[in-house]
């Protein structure tokens, strides 16, 4: 059975995968949060993904941003392997 993870869940990854502590995710820690998620692609697959996922064309990942592409895409439906760790 596959659970949905919390909202603490996701955070978690994403502050673990933001590695300058800056609450916001460059193009390398937005490709550890996703293979964190398990999902992994082409470096252009995963860059267009960063692309569409960045609203406000920043070039950063912020939490809502992530939010968004993650409940838009499906991405947050099943469960995230080692969340908690």
């Amino acid at each position: 059975m596959t659970t949905r993870p919390t909202e603490d869940d996701l955070l978690a990854v994403f502050r673990r995968a933001d590695l300058g502590g800056d609450d916001r995710l460059d193009l390398m820690e937005f490709t550890l949060v996703l293979e964190s998620l398990g999902l992994s692609w082409t470096r252009a697959e995963t860059q267009d993904r960063f692309e569409q996922a960045d609203t406000n064309r920043d070039g950063f990942i912020s939490y809502g941003e992530f939010r968004t592409v993650l409940d838009v895409r499906g991405w947050a439906a099943g469960p995230l392997p080692d969340a908690q760790s």
